[in-house]
């Protein structure tokens, strides 16, 4: 059970009416009972409940606006998985960024993009009015001043990541901009390399002014500003021209990822965890290996039912119910396959398909995908007495048998809540950990090249792989054989790869990321910093589609889709003033 201090995470102001009036002059002349003023929200107690505001948003959760973990959008459009659910038209616009083919800017393809655009300026707006708030104390008034505002400028960070991510361009607002100004801000105000140096001016703030530790979890601390600040510099090192085609690759800034890295690596205190499994558990959330989490609950935060995670990819069993999306691609489970204990590169999506209980307990794999996916006739997110089977897929004649498990909790967890129509838990959103903050530093070391940076990337590298190895205990059946034929070890040049020159290398550092962060909505992005989208998604598609008809006009263009359209609402609401993203 959770004994540790987190932040709340409801925040309300209640609003009333008296209507115990005896005339309508009356009525009119009355002060309304439970009105809060503007002026009584500047008061340090009330600036504090406007920061918890701000980080309650950061969770928002409805499935239509999603502004949890970008699985959709990081995941699914990169190949990792197949949208999922009762077919094509179950929200059909994830069907259009799956595919790519039919995405536009308008209509009904683009109501989920404008949705989302438009979550994360409520969720900017709730930062900025806390911000100015916090702002107009003193340090006397408001001793933690410095702090909550570095906590705040880390969240818009956070919030405009995504936008960078997933638009390239958006119109940046801060706190000095005037409400009634909003709509007369564009989106290409700032390049492409100064909308990053805005985000990274936050990270900077929150590095210098946020402590080494924080009482409260969800709170991010200097060492989680230090990872946000390393993952913007290493996403605004890969420079790209209007077409995003990248341009240039920063090493000044990769310099500094590299060191931060390390800062985190030696000094934070974190380390990884043993078994793979615990990250995904409930039980040992805000553990050793996460740095900074979205904190998800049950009910046990003066709300009916909490604040749930994950509402849709969950099996529909009885235990369970809705809604089956999220379902790991074949493409996605064949890169585990393993040889001599590396990644079988040249020939992991030829012959026998890792998608199947026999194809599990026979070929050579990375036990890693057994932490990401499951199969009929496998145990069920470590329990070997609860055993997938068919039927808990919801259209497996056009998505397949495979469903995710990495954001799924059993139905026994105390965290697990059934909302009705659909599922949930309080399983937290790493947003930072520390796997990945050693993946960074190797990836920063091996594009700035020389022996020795080679040398150490090849050790952070084989650091993950050699988790991995260890991350079996809880992969068996119930009379205690392992649930797969297990092969990993760490690479070896000369035996059992080539040579830990620049360009290996790099190949071994993208593969590691794919097996490490599969179906948790990072992929895609990583194809789009590096460049190789384009190149990456049409391999993916000329085979993948042969095995799902869903993807048979599924196509990227390449110079248009590495970013979404801007919502068209959204240029209209603004009267034209917003920049439509190249090639659409």
């Amino acid at each position: 059970m959770k004994t540790i201090k987190r932040i709340k995470i409801y925040f309300c102001l209640a609003l009333a009416l008296s209507f115990f009036a005896v005339s309508c002059t009356d009525m009119l002349d009355q002060k309304p009972q439970g009105i809060v003023s503007d002026d009584d929200l500047n008061s340090p107690d009330k600036v504090e409940q406007m920061i918890n505001a701000a980080y309650s948003f950061c969770g928002q959760n409805h499935f239509n606006k999603q502004f949890g973990m970008p699985y959709e959008e990081g995941t699914v459009r990169g190949g990792e998985a197949y949208k999922g659910g009762s077919g094509t038209n179950d929200n059909a616009d994830r069907h259009f960024w799956e595919t790519f083919t039919y995405m536009e800017p308008t209509g009904s393809k683009a109501e989920s993009l404008d949705n989302n655009w438009w979550v994360h300026y409520v969720a900017v707006g709730r930062v900025h009015d806390a911000l100015r708030r916090a702002q107009q104390l003193t340090d006397a008034e408001y001793p933690l001043k410095n702090q909550r505002i570095a906590e705040l400028r880390f969240l818009r960070g956070h919030i405009y990541m995504y936008m960078k991510q997933c638009f390239k361009y958006f119109p940046y607002i801060d706190e000095n901009t005037p409400t009634d100004e909003y709509d007369k801000v564009s989106n290409d105000v700032f390049s492409n390399q100064e909308l990053w140096d805005k985000l990274i001016d936050d990270m900077r703030f929150a590095v210098a002014n946020l402590p080494d530790q924080q009482d409260e979890v969800g709170r991010p601390t200097k060492f989680a500003a230090k990872s946000y600040l390393a993952k913007t510099l290493l996403f605004a090192a890969y420079e790209q021209d209007e077409s995003h085609n990248v341009i240039n690759i920063n090493k000044e800034k990769l310099t500094e990822v590299a060191s931060l890295c390390k800062d985190v690596i030696d000094n934070s205190g974190k380390m990884l965890f043993t078994d793979f499994a615990e990250n995904f558990l409930w039980e040992y959330e805000n553990g050793r290996e996460s740095i900074w989490a979205i904190q998800y609950t049950a009910n046990n935060d003066n709300s009916p039912v909490g604040r749930n995670n994950a509402w849709l990819i969950y099996p529909v069993n009885e235990e369970y119910g809705c809604c089956g999306f999220l379902q790991p691609s074949v493409d996605m489970m064949n890169r585990f396959k393993t040889v001599d204990g590396v990644p079988d590169f040249d020939n992991f999506n030829k012959g026998e398909t890792l998608d199947n209980k026999e194809a599990f307990v026979k070929l050579s794999m990375d036990p890693r995908l057994m932490h990401t996916a499951c199969v009929p006739e496998m145990p069920w997110k470590y329990d070997p007495e609860f055993i997938m089977k068919t039927g808990w897929v919801r259209t497996p004649e056009v998505y397949g048998f495979s469903m995710s498990q990495k954001l799924i909790v059993l139905p026994t967890c105390p965290c697990f809540r059934k909302t009705n129509p659909f599922m949930g838990s309080g399983l937290n959103w790493d947003v930072l950990r520390l796997d990945e903050v050693m993946l960074w530093r190797a990836e920063a070391l091996i594009q700035l090249g020389g022996q020795d940076n080679l040398n150490e990337s090849l050790q952070l590298i084989n650091k993950i792989r050699e988790r991995a190895a260890t991350s079996t205990d809880r992969l068996v059946f119930a009379d205690g054989k392992p649930t797969g034929n297990f092969d990993v070890k760490p690479y070896e040049p000369g035996k059992n790869c080539p040579a830990w020159d620049q360009t290996f290398a790099l190949k071994a550092l993208r593969w590691e990321r794919h097996l490490e962060f599969s179906t948790e909505g990072k992929w895609f992005f990583d194809l789009v910093r590096w460049g190789i989208a384009a190149e990456f998604m049409s391999e993916y598609f000329n085979v993948e589609k042969e095995r799902r008809t869903h993807l048979r006009d599924a196509q990227f263009k390449k110079n248009r889709d590495e970013y979404f359209p801007i919502p068209q609402v959204q240029i209209s609401y603004v009267k034209g003033l917003y920049k439509q993203n190249t090639g659409w």
